[in-house]
């Protein structure tokens, strides 16, 4: 990288950096999304839109026949037939049994998001329909990921015949295999990558089997619960179990939905953009005692959007699995009880809390590791004993920096095993490599999905593991060229950011995986000024040359090279990158630019 994050021009690349951006503060290739500008202008036209939001549809393949679903989303639209996916009418049928027969139905969930919502929207609509459910879910560091043998057992003595696995089970060849033997009817119901043989389970229901055609492959494992639920209503109607009982709306539970759709950093379209958008909607209502109580523990008082599920209520219910009590997520979002909620929020919240600090010495140590041995094509950091519930995160935080695929593996010395989970860039498809490692005998356990997956190594194997999974990594880069990069939206001035284009782009909202939020520079900006506020972060006041002043905020940047170039402006034109937000204090409402990234102008 020149000093101070200045731009490179490459004048023959064959993707023209836009503002010549080859290599920014972050380390990245800035590059303008392509559009059609004729359709850009009929959706300006049609729609009374800025020819701004115009530009941003048109960039991510909208046309004028789409737009409308696109706008306004809804599951009367984009709601599938549920048995388009392969096992559900198996599934629906042995649930709705159980629940008419009296039996005991056990939810197997994940310790993550998806898990507990998952977990929870199955229970609350078993339980509203007359059904007798509980949950279980495994402890991350006394049984790790997915259903065990011990556990399921357990289930079976306490009374269950069904068996719900929630955000896991295709990978459980050994422990499925026992609850079949014991005579449990076990049914999967997950989105992870499958393998050609299946676990022994009466169904699996999963969009991303490879016997699957149904087109869901994107859904989270919430968005494959939620068609389980409208499959299993249906066949209790067909069953006349509503004739002397009232049929639930299940809208109600797309509060649920939302949560861990978002969460789960699934593509944000089609489907998964109504259940949002619907799920924010019910949010908004507060209806949730759980949810309720997050937002108040958080002290969220405007009406949640996407942004809030990803970075306010997840990580908070996702604490309890990581370095808390693992069933306090799925708890919280099935209680009724506002005492109850407020009680569970509270320790959560102080979980969250005391898992950014664990977080923050792993990463500390793991940059430290990688100061001596220098990533290649993935970054690989190894530690002792590190905390697996925060390994993911941090894993996370490596990709971002170093804008490559990132395992971070904890060993425990004593065992002679490493747990690892690992985060990847777009195009590199993570879950299938640690598939084949694990297939080519390296891998204990191994399982995921394109961005992200978690083994189990022995410390033996360490070596061979890491050569292998780079040398695939390496390979694809090469393959096809992968460069990080920054997807821009186009150039606005400092005065065009305005609140009448931040009101016009939040009808593109939810933003997410696969919709990202619109990105956009401000060229040739002058920092009038930049200083640090709270611990790490970055202020700053953008100007343009035709004038205007916005506001601007780079958030954990002090230690990195992009908020080391703005404090060190001091009025030199920068190209400045990043989101526009509408920003409230003290009853005034204003623009502001949350920055991703800069470039000096020479």
């Amino acid at each position: 990288m020149t000093s101070e994050g200045a731009a490179k021009t490459d004048p023959g690349s064959a993707a023209d950096p836009y503002l010549g951006v080859v290599e920014s503060a972050e380390g990245k290739r800035w590059l303008l999304r392509e559009y059609d500008e004729r359709q850009a202008l009929t959706l300006v036209q049609r729609y009374g839109l800025p020819d701004a939001v115009g530009r941003v549809l048109a960039a991510r393949g909208i046309d004028a026949g789409a737009a409308d679903t696109f706008l306004s989303p809804t599951l009367r639209d984009l709601l599938p037939d549920p048995s388009r996916l392969r096992d559900m009418d198996t599934a629906a049928e042995r649930v709705a049994a159980a629940i008419t027969n009296g039996e005991g139905i056990a939810v197997f969930g994940d310790y993550d998001v998806d898990g507990a919502t998952s977990s929870a929207l199955l229970h609350r609509f078993i339980e509203h329909v007359g059904g007798r459910c509980w949950i279980y879910i495994p402890d991350r560091l006394s049984e790790g990921y997915g259903p065990n043998a011990p556990a399921l057992l357990e289930l079976s003595r306490e009374g269950a015949s069904v068996v719900l696995t929630v955000d896991c089970g295709t990978a459980a060849h050994e422990p499925l295999a026992v609850a079949r033997d014991a005579g449990l009817d076990v049914v999967v119901v997950d989105h992870h990558t499958a393998e050609a043989h299946l676990p022994a389970a009466i169904a699996v229901v999963n969009p991303n089997r490879l016997d699957d055609d149904s087109g869901e492959g994107h859904l989270a494992a919430v968005g494959v619960a939620f068609l389980l639920v409208v499959a299993v209503n249906r066949e209790l109607r067909r069953a006349g179990w509503y004739a002397d009982r009232t049929e639930p709306d299940l809208t109600q539970w797309l509060d649920l939905v939302a949560l861990g759709t978002v969460c789960d950093v699934v593509p944000l379209r089609g489907l998964n953009r109504a259940l949002v958008a619907q799920g924010l909607k019910v949010i908004q209502r507060r209806s949730n005692p759980g949810i309720r109580a997050l937002a108040n523990v958080a002290a969220i008082s405007e009406a949640p959007a996407a942004y809030h599920l990803g970075f306010v209520f997840g990580p908070r219910v996702n604490a309890g699995g990581r370095v808390g009590a693992a069933d306090l997520g799925a708890r919280l979002l099935t209680t009724e009880f506002d005492d109850e909620a407020a009680d569970l929020a509270k320790r959560l919240d102080a979980f969250n809390r005391e898992r950014q600090d664990i977080e923050a010495q792993v990463l500390a140590d793991a940059l430290d590791s990688l100061e001596r041995n220098p990533p290649g094509s993935v970054v690989i950091a190894v530690g002792e004993n590190w905390h697996p519930g925060v390994i993911g995160i941090v894993a996370s935080r490596l990709k971002e920096r170093f804008n490559r695929p990132a395992c971070v593996i904890s060993m425990n010395e004593e065992e002679g095993l490493g747990t690892g989970s690992g985060r990847s860039v777009i195009g590199v498809d993570l879950g299938a490599n640690v598939i084949a490692a694990r297939q080519a005998g390296l891998l204990s356990r191994g399982g995921g999905h394109r961005m992200a997956a978690g083994f189990t190594v022995a410390k033996a194997q360490l070596p061979a593991f890491l050569d292998f999974l780079e040398e695939r990594v390496a390979a694809r880069v090469a393959e096809v060229g992968i460069v990080p990069s920054l997807h821009l939206d186009g150039a606005l001035t400092s005065g065009g950011a305005n609140l009448e284009l931040i009101d016009a782009l939040e009808r593109l909202a939810p933003y997410g995986s696969g919709n990202a939020e619109p990105r956009f520079v401000i060229p040739s900006a002058r920092v009038n000024f930049a200083d640090v506020v709270g611990a790490d972060h970055v202020r700053c006041s953008l100007e343009s040359p035709e004038g205007g002043r916005l506001k601007g905020i780079c958030f954990r940047a002090v230690d990195r090279p992009l908020g080391q170039l703005l404090l060190k402006a001091k009025g030199r034109p920068l190209h400045v990158a990043g989101r526009l937000r509408a920003n409230s204090w003290q009853g005034r409402v204003s623009p502001q630019l949350f920055v991703d990234d800069a470039a000096a102008v020479w």
